[in-house]
């Protein structure tokens, strides 16, 4: 894997999926090196804001060297993001952080799980894993306001869950599996805490692996601010303490071996 590195991007397009949820494709060198589950720091263009935003990678198109993000407006930073158009510049670092480990999936049948903007990681998840028995795509909704869904589809039987029931099963991703009587031998999962405490339960129940990526505010993204750290059983070779950096040990881990 290649060194992650800042450059200058450029806005290829970009779409509006929903209430404050945006769909930007960029153009960048990264896109030839992101793996499933990493993730890019996005700056802003006001010298106030020094920290960048980091942003899961969404989908990649490596020939055309482009690379997708699908983030929700959340503050100042992704405001200014959601206006760009076609053609804007924009600085960036990548590709960051871990990623899935792909060769997990090999004969099994696998769980992918996103929850809100937990969602996007899982496109290219799925897209990167062709050697699994079954794919089951485990969605997670506010309301019927469905962005990614289609995309889901061409790679995997995609089941959905609203918090107000106007689509799918009513409640979380944990009562689709169990509305749809669904199994699996691995999990991968991205969303709010609340949904991988369940995942994490939910797989030492039946001793299979679930490989979590944490969605915390990363600050710097390479590790050296301390500011998004997460306990963990081993001692972390940095901190000396059982403190884990998820900028840079993850963001991906193995649910059994973090404290959440």
């Amino acid at each position: 894997m290649e060194q992650k590195k800042k450059e200058k991007a450029v806005v290829y397009r970009q779409t509006q999926r929903a209430t404050g949820v945006f769909d930007m494709w960029i153009e960048t060198s990264i896109a030839k090196q992101a793996h499933p589950g990493q993730f890019i720091s996005v700056y802003t263009q006001n010298q106030s804001a020094l920290l960048p935003r980091p942003i899961s990678v969404c989908e990649t198109d490596k020939e055309k060297g482009r690379l997708r993000i699908v983030y929700r407006v959340a503050g100042t930073g992704t405001k200014e993001f959601s206006a760009y158009k076609s053609g804007h510049q924009i600085d960036v670092l990548g590709p960051l952080g871990n990623g899935f480990p792909l060769e997990e999936a090999k004969g099994k049948r696998v769980f992918f799980v996103g929850g809100g903007i937990g969602i996007p990681p899982m496109l290219e998840l799925a897209k990167a894993i062709s050697d699994a028995v079954s794919k089951d795509i485990l969605l997670g909704y506010r309301n019927n306001e469905l962005f990614l869904a289609e995309d889901l589809k061409k790679y995997g039987n995609v089941h959905i869950a609203t918090e107000d029931g106007s689509v799918g099963t009513k409640g979380t991703v944990m009562d689709a599996i169990a509305a749809n009587g669904l199994n699996a031998d691995i999990i991968f999962a991205c969303g709010p805490m609340p949904m991988l405490r369940a995942i994490k339960q939910y797989a030492k129940e039946r001793d299979i692996p679930a490989y979590i990526s944490l969605e915390e505010r990363m600050a710097c993204g390479v590790g050296a601010c301390l500011g998004c750290v997460v306990k963990t059983k081993e001692i972390d070779h940095h901190s000396h303490v059982n403190n884990a950096r998820i900028c840079t040990d993850g963001p991906v881990y193995l649910a059994e071996r973090v404290e959440i």
